[in-house]
């Protein structure tokens, strides 16, 4: 049964996509095909998910697959194909040239039977659960929020093309290549569904077809082909000096053999492409021209996850070796300095974008390491970093249609104009940075695993990058609450696509807050436990648990108390202080020279500080050497 489900999970989103392509009529009709569409893979991923549960095994799949092989080697064609007709129509020739070597090797071993070595092509164990819950649950409620946002988007944008269709078969392609990317234990599968993610980012990026947009969406493109050339070299090295192709195989001798270290180091670099870890975190800061559900979907429940998801697979064969050192060094220090960099930005979408980059730079480090707690605060920071960004893409996306803006200064007192959405917009900040939320949980496992691996290093760049990080959410969280008098209530646009979206993923996020111990015991503990081979300690003690049962306990019970005492207790309006004659409005005030000034609330971006102008040529400079310099040594090591 488990392996049926397997093949419809992979298939069946592309079959969607085809279906979607073709309805070009907009209407009740395609609303209510989108929504059974989705309704349909999120049903086969708790199916999916319960079954396995319950069998509790690891299921392995597929040897002998020469003509799905074949297929494969022909999609593989058809991406190339697409991407030349974009490279030499947009004259972007590199990018050509990227696409033709790492298709020009795969059609090499491909043809010389270098590929047939036998082995699993496809997986299916703990980590893949999870996994499909995030591109099932996750993807399907941003499809949703789709069909609502991108009828205001349109209306807001007449200037760009409609083409609602394509891109909502775009959407779909992408979660089925996710799909098939999880399940693939073979390489060359994995690789074959990691390029399709690459081109279909590159397809949403430049939705609007804009300079910009093209701009952007061609250096997402080369800058995630050239990961898929070192995936592709992993792949060459592994079947002609390894003589396999299966990636637990590879990552076992990784942990015995020093020149396996090799085609590590290169999937490594892969991750590191994927998952925007500079010097490559520019292409996923670029994504913010797309419509908001291509943010949602490249930064939370897809693109970039294909990054760390591969990374904390190779993460045994990371520990206490140059690869590791490199997967560590890169991704501490994106941590800590695009957490700084997003203390300057007042763009919603880039705090978020800068945001995103610095949480998937910590992930990134705990897979480095290797270690057992590092692995298991990596999984947990990706599944609540998951359901959180997603949901704080959506929020900005939906207060930007009504506002017409998503600048964090024109979110003052949005508690009063759009009290809805501030609401599920402070639940997806409280679940980035708030206990007892699983996201300060997970630092705290990271930080216990960088001390006991003796990182000193790695231990600095989480204290500080954690310490910005409150910094620029707290900010936006009290400009969300910090109310005028006399604010004025705006109506409230959002679709009800829209809001079922919203409110299913602030549920979602407020009920891992409640039941991750029970997600790490069910799910990410057994996974550990089969990863490295051996009975691992409880993570979570039963002190913790009683902790965050206290926190939880004082979430609902102190805002009841304060409403208690303040029962039949007359309110006083005060008006503010500011500096001068206040002139009874709370909005404008008599200065020292007699004149009438306008009162106003701003963050403080220290932008003199940590603007782009200050770090981010520093860091993708330092980043490039380094990573330069490290992968030198690691695959010179290891030769």
């Amino acid at each position: 049964m488990t392996l049926e489900m397997v093949i419809f999970l992979i298939c069946f989103p592309f079959l969607a996509a085809l279906l979607l392509f073709f309805m070009r009529k907009s209407g009740p009709v395609r609303k209510y095909t989108l929504f059974g569409l989705c309704a349909v893979i999120v049903t086969a991923v708790i199916g999916y998910a319960v079954t396995e549960l319950i069998s509790g095994e690891t299921h392995r799949y597929f040897v002998h697959t020469e003509f799905v092989d074949k297929l494969m080697l022909g999609g593989e064609w058809l991406l190339m194909g697409l991407i030349f007709y974009f490279a030499f129509r947009h004259r972007k020739y590199y990018v050509a040239l990227l696409s033709a070597a790492q298709t020009g090797l795969m059609t090499w071993l491909e043809l010389t039977g270098r590929t047939e070595l036998g082995g699993f092509h496809v997986a299916s164990d703990k980590l893949t659960i999870i996994m499909c819950l995030i591109i099932g649950i996750v993807g399907c409620l941003i499809c949703v929020y789709a069909m609502g946002y991108m009828k205001d988007y349109h209306s807001h944008h007449t200037e760009f093309k409609k083409r609602r269709s394509y891109f909502f078969a775009l959407l779909f392609v992408f979660l089925g290549a996710m799909f098939g990317l999880v399940f693939s234990s073979n390489l060359v599968w994995l690789y074959f569904f990691w390029e399709i993610t690459s081109v279909c980012s590159f397809l949403l990026i430049g939705y609007n077809q804009t300079e910009e947009a093209m701009r952007n969406s061609f250096r997402a493109l080369w800058m995630n082909l050239l990961g898929g050339l070192g995936f592709a070299a992993a792949i060459a090295y592994c079947a002609i000096r390894l003589e396999t192709l299966e990636l637990q195989t590879v990552i076992q001798l990784g942990t015995m053999v020093p020149v396996a270290i090799i085609p590590i180091t290169l999937l490594a670099f892969a991750g590191l492409t994927k998952s925007a870890q500079m010097p490559f975190s520019s292409w996923l800061l670029g994504a913010m021209v797309a419509p908001t559900p291509t943010s949602a979907l490249l930064h939370s429940a897809t693109m970039v996850k294909a990054g760390v998801y591969l990374l904390l697979r190779l993460a045994p064969a990371l520990c206490a070796n140059l690869a590791g050192t490199m997967v560590t060094t890169i991704g501490g220090f994106t941590f800590f300095m695009t957490s700084m960099l997003a203390i300057a930005q007042s763009d919603a979408k880039k705090v978020l974008a800068y945001s995103t980059i610095s949480n998937l730079g910590l992930i990134t480090a705990c897979a480095g390491i290797g270690m057992h707690e590092a692995v298991w605060a990596g999984i947990l920071l990706m599944i609540f970093h998951a359901v959180s960004k997603s949901l704080m893409f959506l929020s900005v996306g939906a207060v930007e249609n009504v506002t017409g803006s998503r600048n964090i200064e024109d979110m003052h007192g949005l508690i009063v104009k759009l009290p809805r959405l501030a609401f599920v917009m402070i639940v997806g900040i409280a679940g980035m940075f708030l206990a007892p939320f699983g996201m300060l949980i997970s630092k705290w496992a990271a930080l216990k695993a960088f001390v006991d691996s003796n990182s000193i290093l790695l231990v600095v760049f989480l204290i500080f990058g954690s310490a910005t990080t409150l910094f620029y959410w707290t900010k936006w969280l009290g400009s969300l609450v910090a109310v005028h008098h006399n604010s004025e209530r705006l109506e409230d646009i959002t679709k009800g696509s829209e809001w079922l979206s919203l409110i299913c993923q602030a549920v979602l996020m407020c009920l891992l807050c409640l039941t991750f111990p029970v997600v790490s015991s069910y799910l990410i503990e057994p996974f550990l436990g089969d990863m490295f081979h051996q009975t691992l300690p409880a993570i979570i003690s039963s002190g913790n648990i009683h902790i965050m049962a206290l926190m939880l306990c004082a979430i609902v019970i102190l805002p009841v108390a304060m409403r208690l005492l303040t029962i039949h207790r007359k309110n006083k309006m005060v008006t503010s202080y500011m500096g001068g004659v206040n002139t009874g409005d709370d909005r404008t005030f008599t200065d020292s020279y007699g004149k009438t000034k306008p009162m106003y609330l701003a963050n403080w971006y220290l932008d003199d500080w940590f603007g782009e102008k200050k770090l981010l040529k520093p860091s993708l400079i330092l980043s490039t050497a380094g990573l330069i310099v490290l992968m030198i040594l690691a695959i010179g090591g290891a030769v």
